[in-house]
Formats: C-alpha cells, structure tokens, sequence
C-alpha cells in the first residue's frame, strides 16, 4: 500500500468512526487554538503597549524620581514614593541654557478626591502639572483656556476640567466659570480640555488639571513632583539631551558618581524596548503552558490508536497473511495518526484564529487600539507541532500494529 493509498485509508477509517476520531482530535485541537490565541493576543496586547506609547510622541524625556539599573524600572515605577525630585528641578530642566533641545518641560504630582458641584459629586483623579502641560502633551483646549505660568507659581485656585468629567459633573451646562470643591478646596474651573481618549493606558478625559504648587501646596502637602517631562525638538537629539538632563540634575543634587543618581531617565523609545522584552518573555512562557495541552493531547491520540490497533487485530493479520509487509502495517498506523493530528490542528488553528478575530473587535470596540496578528509564524509552528506529535505519539502503536504476528492475529476474537 503506498503513500496515496494510505491517506485515503485514513480519511475512511476518520469517516467511519467520526465521534472516536473527533475525541482523539480534541486534545490537539484544544492544545493548537490555545497556542494561536495566545500568540495573537500576545501580538495584539503588545501593539497596544507600544501604539499607546507611540501616539503620546517618539520625542518625549520621562525624568523619574529614584535611580534605577539600564533596563529596569526606577522605585517610583513601583510604588515607592521617592522624593527626590523637586519643582525647580523641571523649571531647570526647561532652561534652554541647560537642554538646549528642550522645546517644552512639563512636571506631575498626581491625588484622587471626591469632585463636587452643587449636589454633583463624582471621584476622579487630578494632576498639577504645569502650564507647558499642553505642549509637552500636545493637548487642546476645547473651551474657555489651560492656566498660565503666573497662576501655575501663584498657587492659584482655577481648574481645567477633562471632557468626561466635564460630562458627567455639568451635564448640559456651561462649566466655565463655574466653582467645584476638591477635597474641600473650592477652585473655579477656566477651561475644559478637547477629547484624548486612553494615552499611556491612562484615561485623559476622567481628569481634573490644576496648577502644580496649588496641588502640592493645597492639597496634597508635599514638595516633591512625581515625574518631569520634556519635548525635544527632534528625536535625532534624544541622546545629546538625555545627556544633559543627567548633566543638569547632578549638578543640582550635588551627584559627582554617576552611580549615586537619585534620579531615572529614559525616552519613549527605551520604554518601548523594555515593555516588548517583558511581553514577548510573558508571550512565549504562556505559549510554553499552552504547549503542555498539545502533549496532554498527544497521549490522548496514543491511547485512541492503541485502542483501534486492539480492534483492527484481525484486519491486521488478515493484510498480513496476503503479503502486507511489516514496514507497509507501520506506514498505515502512523500515517492515520499523523492525519488526525494534522486535522485536529488545522481545526485548532481555525477556532484560534476566529476567537484571536473577536477578541480584536471587542478591543478596538472598546477604544483600545489593538492589533489583530495572527502570524504565519505561528499558524506553520501549530501544523509543524501538530504533525510532529502524531508522528511522536503515532510511533509505539503503528510499532505495535506491524509486530502482530498474522497467525495469533487470525484467530484473536
């Protein structure tokens, strides 16, 4: 029987015993569309990362409170307050005389508070920042104005309203000029932002911007800021300022050793380089979890084909007994269990690729903006991993079929 022949054999033996066939298929299939799934929404949650960092702009300075190693997070990334980093720091950081590249610098300490107007009230976050904070961010106003530098160093009680919460605190009517509480502090609202949406995975709109000393002085009561931020004119020169950045803020923190930095710098770039390490380190251990189902699978379609070797004993030795050669018995054995392998990835390969689609749509649909990647590379590793456990797995039975002796195999019941 040649090869032609025996893949015919296994599409009839496959048409015969449908249910048995479908239930030695499911652990692959389980295992194949697992694999597909999670490489796509590997894939998809990693463009997310890096379009979210791209559309805040490739130009951008991260200056970070705390120091920390080449490729890791500082202590503040973390959680840990570190305060370090002071006003006048940014303020010096947007000197032209010290970054000469700097076209705007921008600095952010962050609270929550219950907002109220009237008997509206809803909880949200604030942010003193800065008057820059529309420049650095590239940030619109769509009514009324952001506060200037004067109201920024005056500890001044005005508010820019994000256009959520705009929404949700005013409704229908004009917020300009209206006073809100926060915290208990009244401050009056000058301006309403234009519509972000989600940039680096935090929600633009659901914020409250004030000036920066009025935050740290009114209602925060610290005199540190939690990150500084800077625009470079032209990302050719994200290297010459990061330099200066170091440069200026060892001179004020009296740091001669580089190695007693109690600050971090990084640029969008390296912020993306470091999440796609984690990601893909996150993707492959899960396709690697993912992996064990295909074995679990493979065992499952062993034991099937040891099951059907037990029941074909006398076709088996009936072939054997007109000249069927051991090597043709053991061809027709593996070539069944590497069709049902392949089938059961090919199906596996489809439900992913349906499921990796859907979850796509429900992303962007809920405005995130994802990917959908279901590589080549992948769909070849699934048939490639597929055909490789029905010819693994396949072995010992097809092994078992050609070894029958066709006299004992004639007379078995």
């Amino acid at each position: 029987m040649n090869l032609t022949e025996n893949f015919k054999n296994s599409f009839n033996v496959i048409r015969t015993h449908k249910l048995r066939s479908f239930l030695t298929m499911l652990g692959m299939i389980i295992g194949i569309s697992a694999v597909i799934i999670i490489m796509a929404v590997g894939a998809g949650a990693q463009s997310l990362i890096i379009n979210q960092i791209s559309s805040a702009g490739s130009n951008l300075i991260g200056v970070l409170p705390g120091a920390a190693e080449e490729d890791g997070p500082p202590a503040s990334a973390m959680g840990i307050v570190v305060t370090t980093l002071k006003y006048e720091d940014a303020l010096a950081l947007g000197e032209t005389k010290n970054v000469p590249h700097a076209q705007a610098t921008t600095a952010y300490v962050q609270g929550s508070a219950t907002i109220k107007w009237r008997n509206q009230d809803i909880n949200t976050s604030f942010y003193g920042t800065t008057a820059s904070y529309i420049d650095v961010e590239d940030a619109q106003v769509a009514q009324g104005r952001f506060f200037d530098k004067t109201e920024e160093a005056g500890i001044s009680r005005v508010a820019v309203l994000g256009s959520t919460v705009a929404t949700d605190l005013f409704g229908n009517e004009n917020p300009l000029g209206q006073e809100i509480k926060i915290r208990r502090e009244i401050f009056k609202v000058i301006g309403v932002m234009k519509e972000r949406g989600t940039v680096f995975f935090v929600n633009q709109d659901d914020k409250v911007y004030i000036p920066i000393k009025a935050a740290q002085k009114i209602l925060l009561g610290i005199d540190y800021i939690s990150m500084a931020r800077l625009k470079i004119d032209d990302v050719a020169n994200l290297e010459e300022s990061m330099a200066d950045v170091r440069a200026t803020l060892r001179e004020r923190h009296d740091i001669t050793d580089p190695a007693q930095d109690d600050f971090t710098v990084r640029n969008t770039q390296q912020a993306m380089d470091v999440l796609t390490q984690v990601t893909d380190a996150l993707k492959f251990f899960l396709v690697a979890i993912a992996a064990i189902a295909l074995l679990v699978g493979g065992i499952g379609i062993m034991n099937i084909m040891l099951v059907a070797v037990n029941e074909r004993i006398r076709e088996i030795g009936l072939r054997k007994s007109v000249g069927a050669k051991n090597s043709q018995i053991l061809s027709q054995f593996l070539v069944e269990t590497i069709v049902v392998s392949l089938l059961g990835g090919i199906i596996g390969i489809t439900i992913g690729a349906i499921v990796a689609v859907l979850i796509s749509i429900v992303a962007n649909y809920l405005g995130y903006s994802w990917d959908l990647v279901v590589s080549l590379e992948s769909i070849v590793l699934a048939v490639t991993f597929s055909g490789l456990v029905g010819l693994t797995f396949g072995v010992y039975p097809a092994w078992k079929a050609a070894k029958l002796d066709p006299m004992t195999a004639l007379r078995y019941e």
